[in-house]
């Protein structure tokens, strides 16, 4: 059941006849707007338009403020399991040193094992965009030693000067 932010309750309703469902879910027939009101009001409920559309349109007799409260409670559950991913940079150069090569390839794992992605991303400077394949190697070998906890989700491509590659972390499923 889809529900609108403002459905139309009780006096809001403007047909004239409706098939009403009680607040058992058994139908009541199709009765006028009036009759409807009557008997939600003898037990002290609500009239909710659930169908529009149909024809005639279906109502339900329910407890209107706890219904849209549950409705919340469910949406901000629903917030709550969401996982937000966020994207960290960890940026390179073609002439990297091993140790340097090490120690961003570290940074990379402990972004991956916390959840995110990583851009590993090499900026070509001056002459060094002549020799695109030392980049390329670079960052190849990076997501080689990192292919045990990370999946490549971008292959290494040029964006103007730089050049880069994207990881996931592996689905453990």
């Amino acid at each position: 059941m889809t529900i609108a932010k403002d459905m139309m309750v009780n006096d809001g309703i403007r047909a004239r006849e409706l098939r009403l469902i009680s607040q058992d879910g058994d139908q009541l027939g199709v009765k006028t707007k009036a009759e409807a009101l009557a008997i939600a009001e003898a037990a002290n409920l609500d009239v909710v338009l659930v169908s529009p559309n149909a024809k005639p349109p279906v109502a339900r007799i329910m407890d209107y403020g706890k219904f849209r409260f549950e409705q919340q409670k469910k949406a901000r559950e629903a917030r709550k399991k969401q996982k937000v991913v966020n994207v960290k940079e960890v940026r390179l150069s073609p002439t990297i040193e091993a140790n340097d090569f090490n120690t961003k390839l570290r940074q990379a794992r402990k972004f991956l094992e916390s959840g995110d992605k990583v851009k590993a991303s090499i900026r070509f400077r001056g002459r060094a965009i002549t020799h695109k394949q030392i980049g390329q190697d670079v960052l190849t070998r990076f997501a080689e030693e990192a292919k045990d906890i990370a999946d490549i989700e971008v292959k290494p491509k040029m964006e103007g000067r730089s050049m880069f590659l994207m990881l996931a972390p592996k689905n453990e499923k």
